[in-house]
């Protein structure tokens, strides 16, 4: 994440620095924050001291000052800009970062029965098995293996030392490092912690019949995510049991484990 919007400052003409080389005129941007970079250059041609805002409140970048709430302006945006509050919020920032990717760069191991299309990076010692069809944008970290028979879909980060069997979905999903995700499993629209282990036919839930946002529960208050598709949210360490089946929405907390044929209907923290 860090290099492809590092890439997309450049190209416009940004120069990144260390905090410790900041002078009046840098821009400070926090990693957890997703600005339009018409709304950027906008803060930098600002002569005063002043803070990118969005339509909520929340500051998205400053200048001119290490605190935003000491600078003199502050300048609110409607363009496509965000800060990552909510755990979902990952998910639309992975969305807009790998719509940035513009080439595929295949540096691990591809069978020449795997169909690949869009635009997809492979890291070193990777390798995708006979039977896969990966739709980019896709990322794929280092020493993961994917297949045989899987199916990746875009937009989707997986990251290193993950497995993904046979017969596995994964759809607009983020995969930490070291988690491996068992055969004929489905995961959609999901974040998916590190060391975490999805029994086989495990399938998180993604869609509503009533076509109405979904909504997710915030220490005991339901809170609209604003998405039409959304799945699950596993912190690290969970194991699934065979076929578990998790609503939508729902959270399992760090190490929590599930019995196979468990049916996740709230949050298990």
């Amino acid at each position: 994440m860090r290099e492809l919007l590092s890439t997309d400052l450049r190209r416009a003409g940004l120069q990144l620095v260390e905090p410790s080389d900041a002078c009046d005129r840098t821009l400070r941007i926090p990693l957890d924050n997703w600005i339009e970079l018409g709304a950027l250059l906008l803060l930098g041609r600002n002569p005063k001291t002043a803070s990118l805002v969005d339509s909520d409140g929340n500051t998205l970048a400053w200048k001119g000052s290490a605190d935003p709430a000491e600078c003199e302006e502050r300048i609110t945006t409607d363009a496509n800009c965000f800060a990552v509050i909510y755990p979902w919020d990952l998910l639309r920032m992975n969305e807009e970062v790998l719509a940035l990717m513009d080439e595929t760069s295949l540096l691990g191991e591809v069978s020449p029965l795997a169909s690949l299309t869009g635009c997809i990076r492979l890291a070193n010692g990777s390798r995708i098995l006979p039977g896969t069809v990966i739709e980019g944008p896709v990322v794929i970290g280092p020493n993961s293996q994917i297949g045989p028979n899987a199916y990746i879909r875009g937009s989707t980060s997986i990251g290193a030392n993950c497995y993904v069997g046979n017969g596995a979905e994964i759809k607009n999903s983020i995969i930490y490092n070291n988690t491996y995700i068992s055969r004929q499993c489905y995961v959609g629209d999901s974040i998916i912690g590190t060391h975490v282990t999805l029994g086989a036919g495990t399938c998180t839930e993604n869609h509503r019949h009533d076509g109405r946002h979904h909504s997710s529960m915030i220490q005991g208050t339901p809170v609209n995510t604003g998405r039409l598709k959304f799945g699950a949210i596993l912190g690290d360490g969970v194991r699934t049991g065979v076929n578990t089946s998790i609503e939508a929405g729902v959270k399992i907390g760090i190490a929590r484990t599930t019995l196979p044929g468990s049916y996740i209907g709230k949050d298990l923290m």
